[in-house]
């Protein structure tokens, strides 16, 4: 039996729009069961319908057979469940092609190259295939070498949303100032993140480009940001296209902050949680 273990994601990271990831250590199971295997749901998870992103990522990348999955990881949150399905199918389809030709290595470069098609964007999917925070841009994902450990505290709203639909909401152009503003905030983070320089971290995720927008759709979460904040987080952004908030801290500090966004926005819940540095993995059992 073939299973992948795929963390979630949190992409954009405030300015970094479809060009920062961050894995979450929120790991899913995709498994596929030989035929005629006696394995029960608690195992591995319940079989999924052609349908899931997961079963269909499987199929792209050649896989056959049953497709399970057991995941922590909310749908419809901005917590990139989309991207860990398309992920962990085609490692499976990946891994079962290479079992039936005698092969071990994990082509990365191809599987990411598939999941950036299936996914239309390529933020998540590096990020749950890599690992860390990631950069993108052009088809490429590069990992951050990161000066620090956070915590990271997510809020995640009762109800959900659709991508699709939060990226129609964005202008097709924007101004020169606010392209700039942004592109100065993202060098800034990506520079503080490796440097593990906490106090730029507030000023170098500030946007201008989606989350205001999305903000207006999605009230509470922007209570949720503002929650964290003046409770003690680091930083936070608007997960994805949201509605989930994720907060960076001390992790002495995870379950304090948490509390008191839990008090201050009951429309949610909160998750403490930490970056996943080992990205997705390929088991056989």
């Amino acid at each position: 039996m073939i299973v992948v273990r795929v963390p979630g994601s949190s992409a954009n990271l405030g300015p970094g729009f479809d060009a920062l990831g961050m894995a979450l250590a929120l790991p899913a199971e995709i498994a596929v069961v030989p035929d005629g295997a006696d394995v029960a749901d608690d195992d591995i998870g319940a079989a999924v319908e052609s349908t899931h992103p997961a079963a269909v990522a499987f199929r792209t990348g050649g896989g056959v057979g049953a497709v399970h999955v057991r995941s922590p990881i909310p749908p419809g949150r901005g917590l990139g469940f989309s991207g860990a399905m398309r992920v962990g199918g085609l490692l499976a389809a990946d891994a079962q092609l290479r079992m039936n030709r005698g092969e071990d290595d994990v082509d990365r470069v191809a599987v990411l190259a598939a999941a950036i098609e299936l996914e239309g964007h390529a933020d998540n999917v590096a990020a749950s295939l890599l690992g860390g925070v990631v950069a993108t841009a052009g088809g490429r994902a590069v990992p951050l070498p990161l000066g620090f450990e956070p915590a990271v505290v997510l809020w995640v709203p009762t109800a959900g949303t659709s991508t699709q639909r939060s990226r129609h909401a964005l202008p097709a152009t924007v101004t020169f100032g606010d392209a700039a503003f942004n592109v100065g905030r993202t060098a800034l983070l990506v520079a503080a993140l490796v440097a593990g320089d906490v106090p730029s971290l507030r000023t170098a995720t500030e946007d201008r480009l989606h989350q205001d927008r999305r903000f207006s759709a999605a009230f509470p979460s922007r209570e949720a940001l503002a929650a964290g904040l003046d409770a003690g987080a680091w930083a936070g952004w608007l997960s994805g296209s949201g509605p989930s908030v994720a907060l960076l801290c001390a992790p002495s500090a995870a379950d304090h902050l948490a509390a008191e966004v839990n008090a201050a926005v009951p429309e949610g819940r909160t998750i403490v949680t930490a970056i996943d540095g080992a990205g997705a993995t390929v088991e056989l059992r």
